[in-house]
């Protein structure tokens, strides 16, 4: 283990600090306890930690910034992250519902080097198997929309899975259930914001989601 790469459990901090930010959301603890599903006492004892040894910076209204040591750590194991789900999905033919799960028992563990060599070899990826983008290419999905600003009527292709479902076992699950993963083509039905569900058709099947799922599912026109 390189001596100066951080914990398995900072990097874990590092990282969701990481996504949250690049995504504009505002950072606090209780966001992390959330996300970390970690209790709140727990939460900052370990930001203390990480503030006395560099990874991150508080401001005065108790929101969570990464310094530049802790940005170039959070980058490399999102990387490294990525790349291993990468391995699972085309190696190992891992279902995409396993592969976050999978990935994170190795990311902490995979050298920077491997890394490397893993991206050439898969011929340098800019999006994970579930269209999240790897650090410095966020560019690459910008133009995608949620799924719940989608037209009815309109034919869309998936193309991202949040990292928010990411972890979520069960509902990944359903989703490729359903048949929906990245580059699968879906017939927008109805989007009902008073019921908060959209309405989609897939290879002929009707399938109904929650307003709020559909938010973290991206497509392109």
């Amino acid at each position: 283990m390189n001596p100066n790469r951080p914990s398995a459990t900072i990097e874990d901090y590092l990282g969701v600090i990481y996504t949250r930010n690049r995504d504009g959301e505002r950072v606090i603890a209780a966001r992390l306890a959330e996300s970390l599903d970690v209790s709140p006492p727990t939460v900052t004892a370990t930001l203390r930690r990480m503030q006395r040894d560099g990874w991150v910076s508080l401001t005065s209204e108790k929101e969570i910034f990464l310094t530049e040591v802790g940005q170039a750590a959070a980058m490399s194991v999102i990387k490294r992250h990525m790349l291993t789900e990468w391995i699972l999905s085309r190696m190992l033919k891992l279902p995409l519902s396993e592969l976050h799960r999978e990935a994170h028992h190795i990311e902490h563990t995979l050298s920077a080097e491997v890394a490397d060599r893993i991206r050439v070899e898969m011929d340098g990826p800019r999006v994970c198997p579930h269209g999240n983008p790897l650090p410095g290419f966020e560019g690459e999905v910008q133009h995608w929309l949620p799924l719940s600003e989608a037209s009815p009527g309109q034919e869309v292709t998936l193309m991202r899975i949040h990292e928010k479902l990411e972890g979520n076992y069960e509902m990944m699950t359903f989703l490729e259930s359903k048949g929906l993963i990245p580059g699968a083509v879906l017939h927008v039905r109805e989007i009902l914001p008073f019921n908060e569900t959209v309405g989609v058709l897939i290879n002929g099947q009707e399938v109904i989601l929650g307003l709020r799922l559909a938010e973290e599912i991206y497509v392109s026109g």
